[in-house]
């Protein structure tokens, strides 16, 4: 019995081996569809494991209040909600002074502009450094940590200190190789000295988190006078199981600040970490429903394009497996090596769509800065798919070849 599959083995890989060209382009055609599918899911892997740990580094016990919901809802006819009115400096001030919730600490933030350029000596940046104006607590509610030096504190803030943190990815480009404590850079025409340089922190959203500046926020105030500024605030609570008491206090107490009736919304959003991954899953669930969607129907067309393939293969060694049926070969027989070749060229091309499907992820995540992890999920589905994909396609012309007539066979030319 073993050496019976074994023989049609090797016949199968013979008969591939001698028929090479047509063998490698039907492994291609499969693999388009493999790899649309381990690339594509590979990729939004990526992305959701991104954002995700992009929005885990705020801290299970942290949440923000923001003028408007991380996802906007919309209303029929494709019209945008109303947008909430901003977070001004007096609406932040009475709430840091008004909340007082027990093992909390608030941060204030704002930013005064995207488009700086920064200076030190002769060497300056382009103007696309953003500048935040923030309070002591900002870095570490924001899951900052500080690779050299040290961050601001409250006599900072309160004395109007002109010092500054600042990225990672800032540091090289107006430091270079020398060391960047103490030395003074300008920003709109103010001197601040550098006191502190941040851990990298790559989000990979469009936003580098290393190429920024980082000063007081009164010193920033006094610099930055736009008009609506918008802050934002930040709660961090040392207990996380006091984390929904803080969420519903701090709902109160910025309710009576902007002065709403019972029966009127929330014109702000208060939103954690946990709230945010929720969303950002039920969002790639659908990006993961369309990629499934384009996969299936590009490994629909490989199947098709291998039984046709298989089919014709068939045609043309009709003598063979008529010469194989006189000598004895039964109908399971030659059945048999007709899904081997089948199953074969199709885990070939399985394999070389999840070795191709792997290495664009990896490009696209390398290229956008996302987070790339092995996608063992769409591995495993695409090995599964190729097997059964190769079983149905290989199953027609496996019966055909072997529901041939040895006598009719042996005679075709």
């Amino acid at each position: 019995m073993f050496s019976l599959v074994r023989e049609n083995i090797r016949i199968a890989i013979n008969s591939i081996k001698s028929q090479i060209l047509r063998t490698i382009l039907t492994v291609l055609i499969i693999a388009i569809g493999i790899t649309a599918l381990v690339g594509i899911l590979s990729a939004i892997s990526a992305l959701e494991n991104t954002i995700s740990s992009d929005f885990s580094s705020m801290g299970a016990n942290t949440f923000n209040i923001q003028r408007d919901e991380f996802q906007v809802q919309r209303r029929g006819g494709g019209e945008r909600q109303k947008q909430n009115p901003v977070i001004t400096y007096a609406d932040a001030k009475d709430f840091i002074e008004k909340y007082q919730f027990p093992l909390s600490s608030i941060s204030l933030v704002f930013t005064g502009t995207n488009a700086a350029e920064i200076k030190y000596e002769s060497t300056k940046t382009d103007p696309d450094v953003p500048v935040l104006g923030a309070n002591e607590n900002y870095l570490q509610n924001s899951g900052f940590k500080i690779a050299l030096g040290r961050e601001f504190n409250y006599f900072d803030v309160e004395n109007n200190n002109n010092v500054c943190v600042i990225g990672v990815d800032l540091q090289k480009k107006l430091f270079k190789e020398l060391y960047p404590l103490n030395k003074t850079i300008s920003v709109r025409g103010t001197k601040f000295k550098v006191i502190g340089i941040l851990e990298s922190k790559k989000t990979g959203l469009g936003s580098n988190e290393d190429y920024r500046v980082i000063i007081p926020i009164q010193k920033a105030r006094s610099i930055f006078t736009n008009a609506n500024i918008n802050y934002g605030l930040s709660v961090k609570i040392e207990k996380k199981e006091l984390l929904e008491n803080a969420q519903e206090e701090a709902v109160i107490t910025f309710r009576k600040i902007r002065k709403l009736n019972p029966i009127e919304d929330n014109n702000f959003a208060i939103e954690n970490s946990t709230d945010l991954i929720n969303r950002v899953g039920s969002i790639t669930q659908y990006l993961y429903m369309a990629a499934w969607i384009i996969s299936i129907i590009t490994i629909f067309g490989s199947s098709i394009a291998l039984m046709n393939i298989m089919l014709v293969s068939v045609t043309e060694r009709t003598r063979e497996i008529g010469v194989r049926k006189a000598l004895g070969a039964k109908r399971a027989t030659i059945a048999f090596q007709f899904f081997v070749e089948t199953i074969i060229v199709g885990q070939l091309g399985g394999i070389l769509g999840i070795i191709l499907g792997l290495l664009i992820g990896l490009g696209v995540s390398a290229a956008a800065g996302f987070n790339f992890t092995t996608p063992w999920l769409a591995m495993f589905s695409a090995f599964s798919i190729t097997f059964l994909v190769a079983i149905l396609s290989g199953l027609i012309p496996a019966i055909k070849a072997s529901k041939l007539d040895p006598v009719e066979s042996l005679r075709y030319e």
